[in-house]
């Protein structure tokens, strides 16, 4: 594994500016930056991350989190990216983060089941559509704020 230092600084000289936060393990990136970042990671020529394993989200209740384990087959080393959002001042409401279809087909049905159950909304997805619950299900049952 990749440290969360190293790959904060080396997104910083590609990207400056695009990194809010790290630590040993994770790198924590702005909404508005998020797609950036991912082609950054995936690029053959750089860290050549080309497998996403995983999406996350987790609900802390002022706001919502995305975690993305990124694999690279090439360098034999996995990295963590996480995306902090929010659509409102008290973190609920609809966060809207860029999809990363376009750099990984495999975020397809992972950020279907995210949107499905979180309420996060990918712009720019392809299909964005319950996966998992019926179209008409009212809310988002993984939200904290659920009373279902």
């Amino acid at each position: 594994m990749i440290s969360g230092s190293e790959l904060a600084s080396s997104l910083e000289q590609s990207l400056p500016g695009s990194v809010t936060d790290s630590n040993e393990v994770d790198v924590w990136v702005s909404p508005d930056s998020l797609f950036e970042v991912c082609e950054a990671l995936k690029n053959p020529k750089g860290l050549d991350f080309s497998y996403l394993t995983s999406i996350s989200a987790v609900d802390y209740i002022d706001s919502f989190e995305l975690v993305y384990h990124v694999l690279s087959m090439r360098n034999n080393y996995s990295g963590v990216i996480k995306c902090r959002c929010s659509s409102d001042g008290n973190g609920r409401g609809e966060p809207t983060v860029p999809s990363v279809t376009g750099i990984w087909k495999g975020a397809d049905l992972q950020e279907r089941e995210i949107w499905d159950l979180m309420g996060i909304k990918f712009d720019g997805h392809p299909n964005l559509k319950r996966i998992l619950l019926w179209e008409g299900f009212d809310g988002h049952p993984l939200r904290k704020d659920y009373l279902g």
